[in-house]
């Protein structure tokens, strides 16, 4: 993960050595070696992510492409930010810190996970985790998938309910805890706390908040917005829809793998929409490439 970046870009090399000082860890062999036990852990990965996510973001903006409008899936929101001008890269880096290092010690605390749902009937879907204890919709990622999160016990039976009832496939998730549940409040209050320092400036551009899916340029509001999403659910299906009402013509996934650009599909924007998935540098040229040659 951001190999091409490790040799070429001294702007990541300075975030990756500052993420490694704040964790106490060498997320520079952490990223070219692993292992992935260490990789996985929230305070490791969260940092590391965001200083690969601005390392190709800020490529794209050094060859000339800015966004009209800017959303990040969870911890996409920070790196969001920084694309909005309301962090810089190293205070986002900061605050990803902060945020893995309170998840971590929220999962610490509950034995809990998070499985994601493909949905034949929503409607009946919604209705049968309604009533199950332990268990919460913490990602609304499109009309077909949602993503349910929880005590490990809890999402067992969720699943064996989901399957005997025939209303949909299920895939557990590679993560640490039950994020986006009510067992985040004590992480969402100390994140809160230490973030309080850090400035947030005005949007330049629309941010698109996972808590409201609505667009926001207010800093508190931004700041308010983002310390609630780790308790609160994603409705990034919401966040779709309010990018979806403006004359988008391309879409930019950055950072690794490909899930969001599925998602956009799955959410109506169909093949009028150019979608770019920047996770290497050949990523970047190419849409560069692509966006110059569309005008």
């Amino acid at each position: 993960m951001g190999a091409d970046l490790l040799s070429t870009d001294s702007l990541f090399r300075g975030l990756l050595a500052q993420a490694s000082e704040a964790v106490g860890a060498d997320l520079e062999r952490i990223c070219r070696r692993g292992p992935e036990t260490e990789l996985r852990r929230s305070r490791n990965v969260q940092p590391l992510m965001i200083c690969v996510s601005l390392g190709y973001a800020y490529r794209l903006v050094e060859a000339g492409v800015n966004p009209d409008v800017v959303a990040g899936h969870s911890l996409g929101e920070v790196s969001a930010l920084a694309l909005a001008g309301v962090l810089s890269a190293e205070e986002a880096v900061q605050v990803a810190v902060c945020r893995g290092e309170v998840m971590e010690e929220a999962a610490s605390c509950v034995a809990g996970g998070m499985v994601a749902v493909n949905v034949q009937d929503r409607e009946a879907f919604l209705d049968l985790v309604q009533g199950l204890a332990g268990v919460v919709v913490a990602n609304d990622n499109s009309p077909e998938q949602l993503v349910l999160s929880g005590e490990r016990d809890a999402l067992e039976e969720a699943v064996d309910r989901v399957v005997v009832a025939r209303l949909g496939t299920c895939r557990k998730l590679a993560v640490a805890g039950p994020w986006h549940t009510p067992y985040l409040a004590a992480a969402r209050d100390a994140f809160a706390a230490r973030i309080e320092e850090i400035p947030f400036r005005e949007a330049t551009v629309p941010w698109i908040s996972n808590v409201t899916g609505q667009a926001e340029r207010d800093p508190e509001a931004i700041r308010s917005l983002l310390v609630r999403a780790l308790a609160e659910p994603v409705r990034w299906r919401a966040c779709m829809e309010t990018i979806g009402q403006q004359p988008i013509r391309a879409l930019l996934e950055i950072g690794p793998g490909r899930v969001l650009s599925g998602l956009a599909r799955a959410n109506g924007f169909g093949l009028e929409t150019a979608i770019h998935h920047v996770n290497n540098l050949r990523g970047v040229e190419a849409a560069v490439r692509d966006l110059a040659g569309s005008g």
